[in-house]
């Protein structure tokens, strides 16, 4: 019978084959996360991020900028409501401070605020013509399913019938809202990355 090797003995040669922790990789698991603590007090209206960062030297300012920047990426969405505008307003003014290329920050900016009235004036109109569509749909399914169960001789009475309310009907304008929320999405993505790769 063979040598069964211990949990120990085997975590111990993973971590041996990793290799050594680089001077990099240990300044980023140190203050990436400042970072991100800078950043969520920084969305909260609760400090300034320009004295915040002037308390790190420059050897390490650059991996706490990392973690600021990650958590104001991720506050930049899609201005479903009032709170989410703040927030996407305070990312944004983040980012104007750390960024360098001011105007490169600016023309990004640009198309984020053009895609975010598209989506509250159009956007909202489409919103509401699909759900008005899908009540009108699943209005004449109920309908219809109910007439089969009941036999055509009785009428229905769809007036006491709130569609609105069934669960089929939320889960599918879910699907139908979140599938058009995604062609926004995939554009707020695309300007979220070419704002991370400005210097």
């Amino acid at each position: 019978m063979g040598y069964i090797k211990s949990a120990r003995e085997i975590a111990d040669e993973k971590i041996a084959s990793l290799g050594e922790v680089t001077e990099e990789e240990r300044l980023n698991w140190k203050y990436y996360p400042e970072g991100e603590k800078i950043a969520a007090t920084y969305t909260r209206g609760d400090c300034n991020l320009t004295a915040e960062l002037s308390r790190y030297d420059e050897k390490v300012k650059s991996y706490v900028i990392s973690g600021v920047q990650a958590v104001l990426i991720r506050n930049i969405d899609l201005p479903k409501n009032d709170h989410i505008k703040q927030l996407n307003k305070r990312a944004m003014d983040g980012f104007k401070t750390l960024k360098g290329d001011k105007a490169a920050v600016e023309n990004v900016f640009s198309q984020i605020r053009r895609l975010f009235e598209h989506y509250s004036s159009q956007g909202d109109q489409q919103r509401k013509q699909a759900y008005e569509t899908l009540k009108s749909d699943f209005t004449a399914k109920v309908q219809q399913a109910l007439q089969q169960q009941m036999g055509n001789s009785i009428p229905v009475n769809m007036a006491n019938i709130n569609v609105e309310n069934q669960p089929q009907f939320q889960e599918e304008w879910q699907k139908l809202k979140n599938q058009m929320d995604d062609q926004y999405l995939s554009y707020l993505d695309e300007y979220k990355q070419e704002l991370l790769n400005i210097p």
